[in-house]
């Protein structure tokens, strides 16, 4: 063999060495036991344990997102409990008297109801023409009297003044309360005082208007006892003339069930009001006519 021939030999079995040497490294190196379990797994968890990473960050910040919604609760919680405080807060007119003591009524509470009822729609001349005097008023009820010994006080003179009243249509003594049931026990409690003077009874449960004002025309009464929406009617109506009266008398003192007295409820108030206004308010300043509170 020639020396050119013998050298190329040489060479490739060199190569063919160094080939059979890396591959047996490469084999080392990857190579897995395949007994070896315990390998196979962890490979196994560390392939899939990345997915699992990846989904569990949209997790993170579904919870992230909670706190919002309830912070925005939390406001319609406060504002429930807030109109729930404001509805107890709420005081009915009964619950307020209960707690304040009763206090006797005087000529100046009539004369600020008057004030305060007129004065945002009437001017300042108008409002001095419904003011009254002190002398326009009898002395007021100081809660020891009864009406009997009340009216005693008030009308020295009244069998003289019963005795020289004989006109139809009127009465000398002209009684507001705030109900039927009020007025049937203010007549009884008058028994003392009335002798045998004729009363009227001036209220509407029961009894129409006609037959009222067919007993004016026919009768002499010498007292009237009723409700100021019944008053009003028949003064509009001129069945009942108040030229001869002398004393009207309102029941101001007096309490209901409710502990309500006539001027805490607003119809009975506007009707007295409206009454003293169409005539009473005129008379008393003229000084035919007196004011009492009992």
């Amino acid at each position: 063999m020639s020396l050119s021939t013998k050298r190329r030999s040489k060479g490739r079995g060199l190569q063919c060495k160094r080939t059979e040497k890396q591959s047996t490294n490469c084999l080392q190196q990857t190579s897995v036991d395949p007994s070896d379990d315990e390998a196979i797994e962890k490979a196994s968890d560390n392939r899939t344990a990345t997915p699992q990473d990846s989904d569990s960050k949209p997790a993170v910040t579904k919870k992230r997102k909670q706190p919002t919604e309830c912070f925005l609760s939390q406001p319609e919680e406060k504002q429930e409990s807030t109109v729930k405080a404001k509805k107890r807060k709420k005081k009915k007119i009964s619950d307020i008297l209960e707690k304040s003591a009763p206090k006797p009524g005087v000529p100046a509470d009539l004369q600020n109801l008057l004030s305060q009822h007129f004065g945002e729609n009437r001017s300042v001349i108008e409002i001095e023409e419904l003011k009254l005097s002190d002398s326009c008023f009898l002395p007021a009820n100081d809660l020891t009297h009864s009406f009997s010994s009340y009216l005693k006080e008030i009308c020295p003179k009244w069998a003289k003044l019963r005795k020289n009243h004989k006109e139809k249509k009127s009465v000398v003594m002209l009684v507001i309360c705030s109900s039927a049931l009020r007025s049937l026990e203010l007549i009884k409690s008058m028994t003392a005082f009335k002798g045998d003077c004729r009363v009227l009874k001036l209220f509407a449960k029961h009894i129409k208007i006609k037959e009222q004002m067919s007993m004016l025309e026919k009768g002499v009464f010498h007292i009237g006892v009723g409700t100021p929406g019944r008053v009003k009617a028949l003064v509009e109506q001129d069945g009942l003339c108040l030229n001869s009266t002398k004393y009207m008398i309102l029941d101001w003192n007096w309490r209901d069930q409710k502990l309500r007295r006539m001027m805490d409820i607003p119809e009975i108030k506007k009707e007295t009001i409206d009454l003293l206004e169409m005539s009473i308010i005129k008379l008393c300043r003229e000084g035919s006519v007196k004011l009492g509170l009992f």
